[in-house]
């Protein structure tokens, strides 16, 4: 069987590289027993526009994950490994595949120096697990493998639930070293796939600009913006998060690292509200997206404003704010914009110190703006 895109879907975006058809794009709807397995696409015209996994149960009906006629096969999932292997930097704590860029849709493997964290996104990477994890022992010869199976977004997919290893033995909490920094690792009770690798080069270049300053780390999670900070010499680091859990880790690691963090259990809007003569020379945010679904874009967008109006008030002039969003529902123009609006209303003179992005285990991809989440800002407070 094939598929095809309705004639009068001459915009549909896969035409122009995104990897992604959406089921009312589609001119025949495939039979619910193809769910999982691959399908070629063609156009009205009969050209090829690749092979995709299917699933009738998402909105997402087609996912490409080549251009040519490539089987979804064990001889594919083995050269897209090694491909995506080849491109990555060779560090112990890094993201190996990152779904769409590395053509394996909906799959992701984080790797924790020995232990390989998973997550299947999509019913065919579900169903393809057994291989796909085969190939990475193969490869990496982890001691465990964590499916961290419990995105909501499996819900989408029509399937369950779950994380666990792959031994069905717990996975303790261990003590890890990234970038110079102990980190105490619950990988299978942390969020996503337990750390957030996407930051750890920003977490430790944010602190080179830290050292004899006040410093604030809001919505600091495990603390790594503010150890980092700490570690790099910052006079004074207040870390603010609403989880009870995530300072109890951060106190942790500040005492692994011998350094003096004061956590704080606040909301970070009302903190700011509460402490409006408080002062710091740098202000780190880093907040969870306010923006989950393009619904959600118009109040998130308000979000994001009043938070860095109150960053800005709290600033010495000269200060620094680094400030990221990680919804890809906010492009960058749009969060610079939103930046601007604040800086204005509160008559602060703002200089672009650099921006930032996804790391290199991250890539974005041309035409598949859904590829690209993470933005940033580094700010200097002129007056």
């Amino acid at each position: 069987m094939k598929l095809t895109l309705k004639k009068e879907s001459r915009r549909a975006r896969v035409r122009t590289g995104h990897p992604w058809v959406f089921i009312n794009e589609l001119e025949n709807i495939p039979d619910p027993k193809f769910d999982g397995q691959a399908l070629p696409l063609e156009d009205a015209r009969g050209r090829h526009l690749g092979m995709g996994i299917v699933n009738t149960q998402s909105q997402i009906a087609w996912r490409r994950y080549s251009t040519g006629h490539d089987a979804w096969n064990r001889e594919f999932f083995e050269k897209a490994i090694m491909a995506a292997e080849q491109n990555r930097d060779e560090e112990p704590f890094r993201r190996l595949i990152w779904s769409e860029a590395d053509d394996l849709p909906g799959l992701v493997v984080d790797q924790f120096d020995e232990v390989l964290v998973v997550q299947a996104l999509t019913k065919a990477i579900d169903e393809a697990l057994p291989v796909i994890i085969e190939l990475l022992q193969e490869r990496l010869s982890p001691r465990e493998v964590l499916l961290r199976n419990d995105a909501p977004a499996r819900k989408k997919e029509g399937l369950e639930i779950y994380a666990r290893t792959l031994s069905g033995e717990p996975l303790k909490p261990f003590w890890a070293e990234i970038y110079n920094v102990q980190y105490y690792l619950d990988l299978e009770g942390a969020q996503k796939t337990g750390f957030y690798l996407d930051q750890r080069q920003e977490h430790f270049k944010v602190a080179t600009l830290a050292p004899d300053w006040r410093v604030l780390d809001a919505f600091c999670n495990q603390g790594a913006f503010a150890l980092n900070c700490a570690i790099a010499g910052a006079r004074e680091v207040v870390a603010i998060d609403s989880s009870q859990e995530a300072l109890e880790q951060g106190r942790r690691n500040a005492e692994k690292n011998e350094v003096e963090i004061q956590f704080l259990k606040e909301n970070v809007f009302d903190y700011f509200s509460n402490n409006r003569e408080e002062r710091f020379d740098m202000i780190i945010l880093d907040p969870p997206s306010f923006a989950p679904n393009r619904r959600s874009l118009q109040g998130a967008a308000k979000g994001y404003k009043e938070l860095h109006v109150r960053a800005f008030n709290c600033l010495n002039p000269g200060g620094i704010l680094a400030t990221y969003c990680c919804s890809h529902h906010v492009t960058r123009s749009l969060f610079r914009e939103i930046i601007e609006e604040a800086a204005s209303d509160t008559r602060r003179k703002i200089q672009i110190m650099y921006e930032t992005g996804q790391p290199l285990d991250h890539p974005v991809i041309m035409n598949f703006p859904e590829s690209e989440y993470l933005k940033g800002f580094v700010l200097r407070v002129l007056r």
